[in-house]
């Protein structure tokens, strides 16, 4: 196989096993692989918001497919691993979205406590929440985010691929909407 394109394509495809904003019949696919406590990730998510927003002003509601999947760097962020099961757990009671975005928008507080507040300002069923955490129950899907990444050469966090290709370009709106838009046609 051809090194250089080991790491330009994604090679586990989109799916509804995703965690995803959108349809998977969307014109852009985004996916983004990403650590809870990467301020880059986080940066990047707040990117990838906005222009959300407006492409479907622009175009139509479905236009993009945003798709997060984990990728914790657990030798150097202490708490992404955890905060990963942590957004998998309330995913399993229909909230991962507002718990990824809690996540990212306290990237200084993922320690177990606030964790646990998180959960409850969401107004998750904590018993499940904690035992969920406690047992590990979501940890082969992380490491199955993970190891989905590294066969597509992700090595660092954020990594996007748009449409299934590498986006290598600046971490900036101007240039990540252009790569989306000519994606698309």
């Amino acid at each position: 196989m051809n090194d250089d394109r080991s790491h330009s394509s994604l090679l586990v495809p989109p799916s509804t096993q995703d965690r995803m904003q959108g349809v998977l019949s969307a014109k852009v696919v985004l996916v983004m692989y990403g650590d809870y406590q990467c301020p880059r990730s986080a940066d990047v998510y707040k990117l990838i918001k906005a222009i959300k927003r407006e492409l479907s002003a622009a175009f139509r509601e479905d236009y993009l497919c945003l798709i997060f999947r984990h990728f914790p760097q657990a030798q150097i962020h202490s708490h992404a691993q955890r905060a990963a099961q942590a957004a998998e757990a309330a995913a399993a009671q229909g909230q991962f979205w507002s718990m990824h975005d809690t996540l990212f928008a306290h990237q200084q507080k993922l320690e177990n406590g606030y964790l646990i507040e998180y959960a409850n300002n969401l107004g998750l069923d904590i018993p499940q929440f904690l035992k969920e955490l406690s047992k590990q129950v979501h940890v082969d899907r992380i490491n199955e985010d993970i190891e989905g990444g590294i066969q597509s050469g992700v090595t660092t966090t954020p990594a996007l691929f748009i449409n299934g290709i590498r986006y290598t370009g600046h971490w900036n709106t101007t240039e990540l909407m252009a790569a989306m838009i000519a994606a698309s046609h």
